[in-house]
């Protein structure tokens, strides 16, 4: 069994530390690295290439919401978890825009962060439905009509079927639920999503999700 590589990257080495020591128990998962700032992360990822970085949000020099965007504009770039205090924060929000692949509370059970870390790295997104609707509410503001609207000249784009799809992605369906509920192949449910995917420049199922919601696609 391949282990998990993962980078750690928080301001704090207090939490550097108690990450590394409770994911360091987990015969599957492989501490790579650690960084202290943003700015060192690239460098760290050609040098270790992690499956998986934790990446801490607010670092005083560049904050992980910039060090998450430059990462995913990467080729084979890797998954990033955003370590956060809040449940629902704007910087949160712009973090999974930019492809993250979910956030954890520093003060999630260690069991929880690991299962995060193994969900990620298998390609499953660490966003339930409810938390991403706290956060679609929190951010509402001003600029909502201008985004819902290239939202939803965004998903125009796309057929019936795919649009289906993303409205249960939206919902937080996996593959198997998706399939039964279309009455369609999970193959043929994993190739909607990768044309979504493709076809609306998104990194991941979070994403989808995110564009569905800002599009009103889950208002019905």
């Amino acid at each position: 069994m391949t282990a998990i590589k993962v980078l750690l990257v928080d301001d704090d080495p207090l939490v550097r530390a108690g990450l590394s020591f409770m994911m360091g128990g987990a015969d599957d998962i492989e501490i790579v690295g650690e960084a202290g700032d943003g700015g060192e992360v690239e460098a760290l990822v050609d040098r270790t290439r992690p499956h998986v970085v934790l990446m801490d949000i607010r670092m005083p020099s560049v904050d992980g919401l910039t060090a998450t965007e430059r990462l995913r504009s990467r080729e084979d770039a890797p998954q990033v978890v955003v370590l956060t205090t809040f449940h629902a924060d704007e910087q949160v929000l712009r973090a999974l825009r930019a492809g993250a692949a979910g956030f954890v509370l520093k003060d999630t059970p260690p069991a929880e962060i690991l299962d995060a870390v193994r969900r990620v790295a298998s390609g499953d997104p660490v966003l339930s439905p409810t938390v991403t609707r706290q956060l679609m509410d929190h951010a509402a503001d001003a600029a909502a009509d201008a985004r819902r609207s290239r939202a939803r000249e965004r998903v125009a784009t796309l057929g019936e079927r795919e649009r289906e799809v993303a409205v249960a992605v939206g919902r937080g369906q996996s593959n198997a639920e998706i399939a039964a509920g279309l009455f369609m192949s999970v193959a043929t449910v994993k190739t909607h999503v990768s044309r979504i995917l493709a076809k609306l420049d998104l990194n991941n199922r979070v994403q989808i999700a995110l564009l569905a919601h800002d599009a009103g696609l889950l208002d019905d």
